[in-house]
C-alpha cells in the first residue's frame, strides 16, 4: 500500500477526533504563527492539515490566505465539512509535499505538524526541503513539528523519524536560522503520552 492509500484509508475507516494525532487547539503552533508578527494576509500552508483543526482557528481569526495540502482527499472533505460555509476560505490541495508545485516564494509561513517525521527516505526529505526553498519567500517563516527523541518509533502503522531540534534544524541547513524550539507532551485521545519537538526557523533573506 503506498502513502495515499493507507492515509485514504485511515481517514475513511477512522474518526478524525479518535486518531493518535488529534489536537483540539493545536495552541503551541498558533502561538508560533502569532509571533511572527504577520499581518492576518499573511499566506500561510499547512502541510499535511487535512482533518486538523488548526486551519479552523486561523479562519477565526481572521487569516486570509489559507492553504491546506493533505495526500488525502478523504481527510479534505472531513474539513470542508467541518468548516461549512467558511471553507471557500481555504484553498485546498490534495497531493504529495515532496511533488508539489507551489509558485515561487508564495507562502509567508510554512506549518507541519507531524508530516516531516513521516519521511524516512532521505530522498524525500531533501525533496520537501527544495519545496520549502523554492515556495518560502525570503525571511520568511517555517514552524516544523516532528516526533522527538524519545517519542514513538511508530505512528499509525508506520515507521517514523525521531528528531532533537538540532537535527531537525540540519535536516534544512544553513539557509535556516533556529529562532525556537520547545519540547512538548501530547496526549493522544486514548490517554497516551507522545513527545514532540516543535522548531521554529526563519528562512533566510538571500
Amino acid at each position: 500500500m503506498d502513502r495515499k492509500q493507507h492515509w485514504e484509508q485511515v481517514y475513511s475507516t477512522k474518526a478524525s477526533d479518535s486518531v493518535s494525532w488529534f489536537q483540539e487547539h493545536d495552541d503551541q503552533s498558533l502561538r508560533l504563527i502569532h509571533n511572527t508578527g504577520l499581518g492576518k494576509d499573511a499566506a500561510i500552508i499547512d502541510v499535511g492539515g487535512g482533518a486538523a483543526r488548526l486551519v479552523d482557528d486561523l479562519v477565526a481569526d481572521g487569516y486570509t490566505d489559507l492553504t491546506v495540502i493533505d495526500l488525502s482527499s478523504a481527510a479534505l472533505a472531513v474539513a470542508k465539512q467541518r468548516l461549512g460555509k467558511y471553507a471557500d476560505r481555504v484553498r485546498w490541495v490534495e497531493g504529495d509535499i515532496t511533488r508539489a508545485d507551489f509558485p515561487v516564494y508564495r507562502f509567508d509561513i510554512w506549518h507541519d505538524r507531524a508530516v516531516f517525521h513521516f519521511l524516512t527516505d532521505s530522498a524525500d526529505r531533501h525533496a520537501y526541503v527544495e519545496r520549502v526553498m523554492h515556495s518560502v519567500r525570503p525571511g520568511g517563516h517555517v514552524i516544523i513539528a516532528t516526533f522527538a527523541e524519545d517519542g514513538p518509533e511508530k505512528c499509525s502503522g508506520l515507521p517514523v523519524m525521531r528528531y532533537q531540534p538540532e537535527s531537525l534544524h540540519a535536516e534544512f541547513g544553513d539557509a535556516f536560522l533556529l529562532v525556537e524550539h520547545e519540547k512538548k507532551a501530547h496526549h493522544t485521545p486514548s490517554g497516551t503520552v507522545q513527545q514532540f519537538v516543535y522548531c521554529y526557523c526563519r528562512k533566510a533573506n538571500s
